[in-house]
């Protein structure tokens, strides 16, 4: 990562896209929040009004960022680092880094979850906080998490230049990359405190629940019910969020954590955009109450479940398949697989296995089609009256094939000739006989 031979674009590209992410994804977050609250979710009336007013208009609907919205998000945020330090949980080693150190976590994310999840609904249920609150602050909110995220930024920054928590860090010469990329691969504050936990699950992927749950009450609080539509989006999103935490200790293996580097597109992201994109289908809901009928709900509800399982139990069945190191059954059968060697930065020699049966020998990442089509099943509630809503669900479609992309090149540099030994026996990367 450090250097630009090892990018997976050309350097040209590769800058254009970071520059291009730094500078509009801020503003975008405030549009997509704008035009879901404030223009019925239409693209066209939130164009028409800032060709007739201009950049003074686009100013205009930038909030700015208010003491109530400072102060949820900081309840929040030390509410959710209390839980990851205190509460208890099973100690957890993840995969070997590129320096060959090997990070321990403490396993408490469901534990987490529940407690934050029936701290937040018994705080409304008794009427000593109202959700409600937290969606008619949206938009102060979202701007405040983006000044605030991007400072947090600059100060993993500046930590991982003069004080790294191991030696998976360093520079790579360029400030841009540096600061979009990030500086460290494990940055912690003290020994227990795993700053990419607490980022990407404990506030993003937390606050992805925390808010599906605020809008359904908000809907039910202006209509006096809570349309079928909403009750799909809520509960699939839960299912998805529920899944997430209890694979906590998997998700440690993936590309974002043990690869991604803390810095923008990763932390920034995950404080982010994680809260205003992911949960935008449920933001559209809030004022348009669909209804769907029992029938068509309960096909989508059944329908965005089985896909949600299936994303699991793809990583469900690979992961079982590294604990018992191949000795295991992969659909009733034996597993078959390559012994990989591999060369760490130090010069260590180490082997890994490469799962070629079960869900993986469909494709090499098909874990992503199961995701991209819960995702489109939890927005398909909102109908197809407006493209916005669906926004997430292309974003994720084309993160996942980049995604895709970049873990390929990774493990081809990797592992070299056992790579392509797997790529013969799984052609696929994605979508079986087609991509």
């Amino acid at each position: 990562m450090g250097s630009e031979s090892k990018m997976v674009h050309s350097p040209m590209v590769t800058y254009a896209s970071m520059l291009s992410l730094l500078a509009l994804c801020p503003p975008f977050v405030i549009l997509l929040w704008y035009t879901m609250v404030h223009a019925e979710g239409s693209v066209l009336q939130t164009w028409d009004y800032l060709r007739q007013h201009g950049l003074q208009g686009f100013i205009s609907i930038w909030p700015i960022p208010t003491a109530t919205a400072w102060k949820i998000i900081a309840c929040y945020a030390a509410f959710e680092a209390a839980l990851q330090l205190l509460l208890p949980g099973k100690r957890v080693e993840g995969p070997i880094s590129p320096a060959g150190n090997k990070p321990v976590y403490k396993a408490n994310g469901v534990l987490a979850y529940a407690v934050t999840m029936v701290t937040y609904v018994g705080l409304w249920w008794f009427g000593i906080f109202n959700p409600s609150i937290v969606y008619d602050h949206l938009g102060e909110i979202f701007s405040a998490l983006i000044f605030g995220s991007l400072a947090f930024c600059v100060l993993l920054y500046i930590k991982g230049q003069i004080a790294p928590s191991s030696t998976d860090s360093g520079s790579s010469g360029n400030i841009i990359i540096d600061f979009y990329w990030g500086m460290e691969l494990y940055p912690r504050i003290g020994k227990d405190f795993d700053i990419k936990v607490f980022t990407n699950c404990r506030f993003g992927m937390m606050s992805w629940a925390v808010l599906a749950v605020t809008y359904c009450i908000k809907q039910y609080e202006t209509y006096g019910r809570v349309a079928d539509s909403m009750l799909v989006n809520t509960i699939l999103m839960l299912v998805y969020v529920t899944k997430f935490f209890w694979w906590e200790a998997g998700y440690w293996n993936t590309m974002d954590i043990a690869h991604d580097r803390a810095g923008f597109y990763i932390c920034w992201g995950c404080l982010v955009w994680v809260p205003s994109v992911y949960t935008s289908p449920g933001i559209y809901l809030v004022n348009h109450p669909v209804t769907l009928g029992v029938q068509l709900a309960l096909y989508i509800l059944v329908a965005g479940i089985l896909c949600v399982y299936i994303n699991y139990d793809c990583d469900r069945q690979r992961q079982e398949f590294r604990r018992t190191n191949g000795k295991c059954l992969v659909w009733g059968k034996a597993p078959s697989k390559i012994v990989a060697s591999y060369t760490t930065t130090t010069g260590e020699t180490k082997t890994s296995l490469l799962l070629t049966s079960g869900w993986w020998g469909l494709a090499r990442h098909f874990h992503y089609v199961p995701e991209i089509l819960g995702a489109f099943f939890w927005t398909l509630p909102a109908l197809f009256n407006h493209f916005l809503p669906y926004f997430y669900v292309v974003f994720l479609t084309i993160l996942l094939f980049d995604r895709a992309k970049r873990d390929d090149d990774r493990c081809k540099s990797k592992y070299g000739k056992y790579w392509k030994l797997y790529c013969d026996k799984v052609p696929y990367r994605i979508v079986p006989r087609i991509y």
